[in-house]
């Protein structure tokens, strides 16, 4: 008896420890922006305070808008302080004055100064 409770119990272990590992894509054209900033105010927060501002925003999803200063296939810098990486190729034609993404903070490059976003996309 003793025997089938622990093959039972390291059963379940392995399952869960399964779904935890193995969790499904966030769809972050669906979710909600916890915060919405300019390229501006975001940089300013990480020349302050980069530790805090880093935990206060890691894996969070964000809004961001600004002017475009490089394009790239499937990426995108905001006025060299917010760098942007699209899942596919960015298809639009784009306006360089002013644009606004959303996408999943990922951290922040000390040596460009720069905040990185990924699975972004662009808010019409």
């Amino acid at each position: 008896m003793k025997k089938w409770l622990i093959i039972i119990l390291l059963c379940a272990l392995a399952v869960i420890g399964y779904r935890y590992v193995y969790q499904d894509h966030r769809d972050i054209a669906t979710e909600t922006s916890i915060y919405k900033l300019t390229a501006s105010d975001i940089s300013n927060e990480f020349a302050i305070n980069p530790m805090s501002s880093e935990n206060k925003y890691l894996n969070k999803t964000i809004e961001v808008s600004g002017s475009i200063s490089d394009k790239n296939p499937q990426s995108i810098t905001i006025e060299d302080k917010v760098f942007c990486q699209f899942s596919n190729e960015i298809q639009k034609t784009l306006n360089t004055d002013k644009i606004k993404i959303k996408g999943r903070f990922i951290g922040y490059d000390d040596l460009l100064e720069q905040v990185k976003l990924d699975q972004c996309i662009i808010i019409d």
